[in-house]
């Protein structure tokens, strides 16, 4: 009995002296500043960039200006003609549009009836009224319709959760268009999501434009262009510690309350310090950690309470419930060899 209660006042010790608060080399924080980081987070994707320290930049200066496409080389064009009478020339030119289109090479296009026309730096305008006037001078009374079927530079390409993979851009088709174009799932994560152009990440908010209608975010697409889509599970908060289900968390629109994360993860059962709810946000080496109470996530809104992608929150255990546990693991152990000391009294004696 004297060995267990050795034991005893060793496990009190350790509790006393044991700290529950984040390590001291680390930035801690209250809710105060987590309601301003949360602040930051509700003006979008820029303000959060610009709170990690890095410089999402400006957009190029003509990124909202609509301008003159023209035809390149390799484009493949329809084109279709009306005439009340000559339905053979209607006829043929149709089969060449559902089958592989009139493609642009050497600068021209062949149709029949007319000497190959050169389109090559025309707009689709120019190339319209300069077929229309080749084919008057044989056939009065036709009309020329003509639109891009395929383009090989003069095209954006999409990657991620998309249906069409590649959509052709004519010098007015915007942003909020091409994402309508391919498809895009509801719950695709557009907060992650993002627009490449030579290279550079563009500063643009997806999620404001198509969540919010934000069509300050709405540019003029341009031939080269990349766009990335990001998936519902690309953004994630880890629950941890004294929940009922630790896990992660999809963030689909790219935030979350740390109210609505804490349901999701099974809520705080009677084990958890309801007192010590830490978020921590930021790389390892150096993270930002707030400390938070129950207190505060039910008497704040949930938009000031709020999760960004890469956050863990972390419910600390009850002093209790470390006692119990700690007993728990450390009786079987004491009472072990409390009786090995007894049998070898015994055969001592």
């Amino acid at each position: 009995m004297k060995l267990l209660s050795f034991f005893c006042a060793l496990v009190c010790l350790l509790m006393l002296c044991s700290c529950h608060r984040p390590c001291h080399c680390y930035d801690v924080f209250g809710a105060d500043e987590f309601v301003i980081d949360s602040y930051k987070i509700r003006q979008g994707k820029l303000a959060i960039l610009e709170m990690e320290g890095e410089d999402p930049g400006d957009l190029p200066c003509d990124a909202m200006e609509e301008y003159q496409d023209v035809i390149a080389e390799d484009d493949i064009l329809n084109i279709a003609i009306y005439h009340p009478k000559r339905r053979d020339i209607m006829e043929s030119i149709q089969f060449i549009n559902q089958t592989v289109g009139f493609r642009v090479s050497d600068g021209k296009v062949d149709l029949p009836d007319i000497p190959p026309i050169e389109v090559i730096g025309l707009s689709i305008e120019e190339a319209r009224q300069k077929i229309q006037q080749s084919y008057a001078e044989h056939i009065q009374d036709i009309e020329v319709f003509i639109n891009y079927r395929d383009r090989l530079s003069h095209k954006v390409e999409l990657t991620g959760a998309v249906s069409v993979p590649v959509i052709p851009v004519d010098g007015k088709i915007r942003l909020y268009e091409i994402l309508a174009l391919a498809r895009v799932p509801n719950n695709a994560n557009f907060f992650k999501s993002y627009v490449v152009r030579e290279g550079v990440q563009l500063p643009i908010d997806l999620y404001k434009l198509m969540n919010q209608g934000d069509m300050s975010q709405n540019i003029v697409m341009r031939g080269g262009d990349r766009i990335f889509i990001a998936s519902p599970s690309d953004a994630t908060a880890m629950v941890m510690g004294e929940v009922g289900s630790p896990r992660p968390i999809s963030l689909p629109y790219g935030f979350m309350s740390l109210r609505e994360a804490l349901v999701t993860a099974g809520g705080i059962p009677f084990t958890g310090n309801r007192d010590c709810i830490q978020v921590i946000r930021g790389n390892l080496p150096n993270p930002k950690i707030y400390v938070l109470s129950w207190d505060h996530i039910i008497h704040l809104p949930n938009d000031s309470l709020l999760l960004m992608p890469g956050d863990t929150v972390y419910v600390s255990e009850k002093p209790i419930t470390q006692w119990n546990r700690f007993i728990d693991q450390l009786l079987p152990s004491c009472i072990g060899f409390q009786t090995a000391h007894g049998v070898y009294r015994v055969f001592a004696d």
